[in-house]
């Protein structure tokens, strides 16, 4: 692949540190959830950093194939939801992913296949294929 674009964050001090970005645009405390055992508070988590990008790509996607396909939208929502809990085939942790999809004055069938198109063309949902499980649910 010949890259057009390189991200990069650097973090300091791992879920109890910072994160910043080479720009400096993202600079963020990271805290460990109350959830997962952490004092909670300001500042974000890698669950957050990944289902804002997830979704912000994944709308992106969405937008693309409706305009290849010539279908208008309008006011859609993109609710990325990354899920973290207990692996029990090695006892740590792994990820899996909901996509709340709305797409209104869309109807349902074109909704769900348009959703489908974008999954397969989303470059996050590509990079999770057969990784984690991803769940796409148009509202």
């Amino acid at each position: 692949m010949k890259a057009l674009y390189t991200a990069s964050a650097t973090v300091r001090g791992g879920r109890e540190g910072s994160v910043e970005s080479s720009d400096g645009a993202l600079k963020h405390d990271l805290k460990m959830p109350k959830e997962l055992g952490g004092p909670g508070g300001m500042g974000t988590n890698p669950e957050q950093l990944f289902a804002a990008g997830y979704g912000a790509c994944y709308e992106s996607a969405l937008a693309n194939i409706a305009r290849k396909e010539g279908v208008k939208l309008q006011d859609v929502v993109v609710t990325s939801n990354v899920l973290i809990g207990k692996d029990e085939s090695d006892g740590g942790f792994k990820l899996a992913v909901r996509l709340d999809v709305s797409l209104p004055g869309i109807e349902r069938a074109k909704a769900e296949d348009l959703a489908e198109k974008a999954h397969a063309f989303c470059p996050y949902s590509k990079a999770t294929r057969g990784n984690i499980e991803v769940e796409l649910n148009v509202l």
